[in-house]
């Protein structure tokens, strides 16, 4: 019993000794190599050794530029004219008069099926209306001699009359037979052959007209106030990457769909270079408009708090040749990667903090601008000229015949650039007849 006594009395005085050690070494006085200098006190009672050195902060200019207000959706494009052709009536298909992915004109004959009955039938209702004709005639002669009643005159008039009928009956039979193209496009994959009976509605070819390509797109609610006719929408497709296109809105849908609150909007695009092709994706970027020389600065300095948003400005001191903090309330609008607009609060050239808010608690804080671009890293801002960039002085005194392949090795390492689209003749298909921006 005395031995464990005597451990825990040891253990306990070393504690306490190990505990005086660290106090003591935490306030111990610092070495000086002079006199030492008197010590101020505070109105606590307590010392100061003299007044707070400045806090080292990061800083970024209010900068203006050009902002577009945009935003993003998913779209899918379809034909601006696209339709399947069908027949009216059934029938044998006689003869086809074009290939797979043909370009075709409005009114051109695509599929004849067999006429025999109704070419026929043609004949017969011509012949049955010329003598119809002659019969009217003949009794218009007789009326005015008075050897027949006014009553046969208007019979044979009526015949006359149904015969005609009878006549643009059977040719307009006759013409059903013929399908034709309903508008200038490319036909897709045909589905009959020659020979085939179809009946009516059947399924033949379809025929899509591509020199200009829909954009349809969905965005949310509240941007219906934003978007209309006439506006410009960038876009990208998966199928050609680094491509970019751009689209005209032609319409808004007026209804808000109940669902998704989303409002429809149609877009057309130029695609005489038949690159774009119904039922591609596309990643839309709308553009509601820009704002020239808008103040901007990295959205670092933004610090919000209590919904409200605040910066710290970097301003003069009392004395010469210093640095205060002033925090100051904003109001920011547009926000873009890294960027961000205000619209109150700041001036165009003022200076903002963009690291060291944490130790900027209250206005007046003596700040030390740092700038982390510097070789030096942290160095203050304006002060003694750096030297040469090692890269120049490099180059200065490197051979006058190695100075010739620096340029070709700089070019050799920047990649490649996309191949620019080629220019189309014409008026842009968007802008013509009832696809002009209403």
């Amino acid at each position: 019993m005395a031995y464990k006594k005597k451990y825990a009395v040891l253990a306990l005085l070393g504690v306490s000794l190990a505990s005086g050690a660290a106090w003591w070494f935490q306030n111990k006085p610092a070495a000086t190599d002079g006199p030492s200098k008197p010590v101020a006190s505070t109105p606590s009672g307590g010392t100061s050794a003299g007044p707070a050195k400045p806090v080292s902060v990061e800083v970024a200019k209010v900068d203006s530029m050009t902002l577009v207000d945009e935003t993003q959706a998913v779209g899918s494009l379809r034909s601006r004219q696209g339709v399947m052709l069908r027949p009216e009536v059934g029938g044998r298909v006689k003869q086809i008069f074009f290939m797979d992915g043909q370009r075709v004109r409005k009114g051109q004959v695509m599929v004849q099926f067999e006429d025999q009955l109704q070419v026929a039938q043609v004949s017969q209702a011509k012949a049955e209306l010329s003598i119809a004709e002659a019969n009217h005639k003949r009794n218009q002669e007789l009326v005015t001699q008075n050897f027949i009643s006014k009553r046969s005159l208007d019979e044979s008039g009526a015949a006359l009359e149904v015969s005609r009928a009878k006549l643009a009956l059977a040719d307009a039979t006759l013409q059903r037979l013929k399908v034709l193209a309903p508008f200038d496009g490319i036909t897709g994959l045909r589905q009959i052959n020659v020979g085939d009976y179809l009946k009516d509605g059947a399924d033949m070819v379809n025929v899509e007209d591509i020199d200009a390509v829909l954009l349809d797109f969905r965005l949310p609610e509240r941007f219906q106030a934003k978007i209309r006719a006439g506006q410009k929408a960038q876009l990208t497709v998966d199928a050609l990457p680094g491509r970019p296109f751009s689209a005209i809105v032609q319409a808004v849908d007026p209804l808000i769909e109940a669902n998704g609150r989303s409002v429809g909007v149609r877009g057309c695009i130029d695609n005489r270079q038949q690159q774009l092709r119904p039922g591609m994706f596309a990643r839309v970027n709308a553009v509601f408009g820009s704002r020239e020389n808008a103040m901007v600065i990295p959205e670092e300095a933004i610090i919000p708090q209590g919904g409200r948003t605040f910066v710290v400005k970097v301003v003069a001191g009392d004395k010469p040749d210093t640095l205060v903090s002033e925090r100051v309330a904003v109001k920011v609008g547009l926000r873009q990667p890294g960027k961000v607009e205000i619209l109150e609060g700041l001036a165009a050239g003022d200076t903002v903090v963009t690291a060291g808010h944490q130790r900027l608690q209250k206005d007046g804080t003596a700040v030390r601008v740092v700038d982390l671009s510097q070789p030096g890293g942290g160095r203050p801002a304006g002060g003694a000229a750096q030297p040469a960039a090692p890269a120049a002085a490099a180059a200065a005194s490197a051979p006058a015949g190695t100075g010739a392949q620096a340029p070709a090795a700089s070019a050799a390492s920047k990649p490649a650039q996309p191949a620019k689209t080629v220019a189309m003749s014409g008026p842009n298909p968007c802008l013509r007849g009832a696809d002009a921006a209403r």
